[in-house]
């Protein structure tokens, strides 16, 4: 018997073995959800709560450290360099990965602040910071058109300035990460 048919007769039995055995359990105190059972409610504990908050800072400061570094690579630096200004060499791409680093680098400061809600020390003094992040939600668009000034790059750098800042006083340092060309576009 070939190697790929031996396989298959041995697969199909677990597999048919393996949602039978799913199928199969449950209680009256779950939600079915497919083939799988999901407990209703878990009740923590004090070690998970501990875990989460341990998490919380590391998801933090790897949110943080990915916004952080995605503007200053597409764009302070490109800004600094006179990449944006009307024609120079490149400026429409340039322009166009501004405007993606400054969507992303939105999103990553949003999440940033979601996850310090996780840890009291870091969501106190990541709080006043929710304002000037909100304000950043419309610049990518705004640097992808060629609508931004040193204004609107300033206010992103004091922005990732204030929450690097934030992090370093609740015990989080961030530290710059420049985010791969598959996370600035969307993809995993």
């Amino acid at each position: 018997m070939p190697r790929t048919v031996s396989r298959g007769v041995v697969a199909l039995p677990l597999c048919c073995a393996l949602l039978l055995t799913v199928s199969a359990c449950g209680g009256n105190d779950s939600q079915s959800v497919g083939a799988a059972a999901v407990p209703a409610a878990a009740s923590p504990s004090v070690s998970a709560s501990f875990e989460q908050q341990k998490l919380a800072k590391t998801r933090f400061v790897a949110n943080a450290g990915l916004a952080a570094g995605a503007a200053y690579q597409w764009i302070v630096k490109p800004y600094r360099a006179g990449k944006f200004t009307k024609g120079a060499d490149g400026r429409t791409f340039a322009l166009v990965k501004a405007g993606l680093a400054g969507a992303f680098t939105y999103n990553r400061l949003k999440a940033a602040v979601h996850n310090a809600q996780g840890d009291p020390l870091l969501a106190k003094a990541v709080a006043p910071l929710s304002a000037g992040i909100d304000s950043l939600k419309d610049l990518g668009t705004k640097l992808r058109k060629g609508d931004a000034g040193a204004g609107d790059v300033n206010s992103f750098e004091s922005v990732i300035n204030s929450v690097k800042d934030a992090g370093k006083s609740a015990g989080a340092e961030v530290v710059d990460k420049v985010p791969t060309a598959s996370q600035l576009t969307g993809g995993s």
